[in-house]
């Protein structure tokens, strides 16, 4: 999740002169709107992400890029030169002079909506500075260039998309995830790349996933969203809320009240795990520690996860130990019968070591303060849909490891 982003004041030198190039824009385009399916791979454990690949420029050059609900611009590791990069240097993206986007140019100001970018010199690239709550960081400038896709009614489409040629990480943790190239963004604002599709008139602004074991799928555009079957719920829309977020809610545990409501929670596929502000996370654990009282599991430590329990032999598969524990709920309080369930396989991994873990974390310790994120373990074998057109998140279980429809 990105706790911070700006597309200027950017450490690297921007006033190099490069030749003026044509102002472009985001603006919609007639003609007729499909959608795009693409194949997800990754998982929870051990690998701690979800990637999708995706060809960008002419030829088409592949790169992987981590999906991301919780932050707007798409970028890539560039050769612009690059430090901190981790691919090597012939996987980077390599820009041409006619790639970079002015400082002053439509797309720059777009991307960088609300705040407009504070620009020197006309001909200044436009840059950007993308801050994670992991403490990772990139910086850059924005570039345009083509994405070659294959829509579902047949056709290629080749749109110019404006994305973040990333020159500079620093404590990159998670952001990108090796080997990833980068981050799709997926997020509300007019950068990330549903909004840029759906302003081109290629994709309505709807897109979903499906994480599975180790696949699944993304899509964008309407035509893989179910006639039934789905629960939904309204986005909240206050400026506060610039992640898909929804809320309030009440948290359930076995069917029943906790006494927690209220809750707003984020859904970030750039998570791997959720994360619970202080008295939300205290009164889950409490839950689950009476749950288990006097059942055969103890505590143990492993490396990964900071709650976790071994039983009388290791453990295969989460399969294994859901008997042990229960199903948490939120039942969002603004809409009739809507809830998110939340089984054992939503909130526990199995280790190496066959010892099962919690998933859910304290955010207070991760720097979320109150905030509250459902990150990949809760969406797992869902079909969970993103309908900026109407407002609204859908979900429903769902064999993830197949395509949906």
């Amino acid at each position: 999740m990105v706790l911070s982003a700006s597309l200027h004041g950017c450490l690297a030198a921007t006033g190099q002169g490069q030749p003026p190039r044509k102002p472009t824009s985001i603006h919609p385009r007639a003609g007729v709107r499909s959608s795009v399916f693409l194949p997800v791979s990754g998982n929870v454990y051990p690998l701690g992400y979800y990637s999708v690949t995706i060809g960008i420029g002419n030829p088409p050059k592949p790169f992987q890029l981590d999906i991301d609900t919780g932050s707007d611009l798409t970028w890539v590791q560039c050769d612009a030169p690059c430090t901190g990069c981790t691919l090597r240097r012939d996987q980077l993206y390599n820009p041409s002079k006619n790639n970079f986007v002015d400082c002053k140019d439509p797309i720059c100001l777009a991307v960088n909506s609300p705040n407009p970018p504070q620009c020197k010199n006309p001909n200044e690239k436009c840059c950007f500075q993308v801050q994670y709550a992991d403490h990772g960081s990139v910086l850059g400038f924005i570039v345009l260039d083509t994405f070659p896709l294959r829509l579902v009614n047949g056709t290629l489409s080749k749109p110019n998309l404006a994305f973040g040629c990333g020159h500079r990480l620093q404590n990159r943790g998670l952001h990108p995830p090796t080997p990833t190239a980068g981050v799709l963004g997926l997020g509300k604002s007019k950068a990330s790349i549903s909004s840029q599709l759906s302003s081109m008139g290629v994709t309505k602004n709807v897109f979903g996933h499906c994480l599975g074991d180790n696949r699944g799928f993304l899509f964008f555009g309407a035509d893989f969203v179910p006639k039934s079957g789905m629960t939904w719920t309204r986005m909240l829309q206050s400026s506060s809320y610039k992640h898909y977020s929804s809320g309030p809610a009440e948290l359930l545990f076995s069917g029943k009240p906790t006494g927690i409501k209220g809750v707003n929670v984020i859904f970030d596929t750039g998570s791997t795990y959720a994360y619970l502000n202080l008295k939300v996370y205290e009164t889950v654990l409490n839950l689950i520690r009476k749950n288990l009282s006097g059942k055969q599991l103890h505590d143990v430590k492993d490396k990964a996860l900071p709650i976790c329990w071994k039983g009388t032999k290791p453990f295969k598969s989460v399969r294994d130990a859901r008997n042990y524990f229960s199903t948490f709920a939120l039942s969002f309080t603004g809409s009739s019968n809507v809830q998110l369930q939340l089984p054992p396989e939503n909130y526990l991994i199995v280790t190496e070591q066959g010892n099962v873990c919690l998933g859910i974390l304290n955010g207070a310790e991760a720097g979320l303060g109150t905030t509250n994120v459902i990150g990949d373990i809760s969406l797992q074998g869902k079909l969970v849909i993103y309908d900026n057109e109407n407002q609204m998140i859908g979900w429903a279980n769902a064999d993830c490891n197949r395509k949906f429809g």
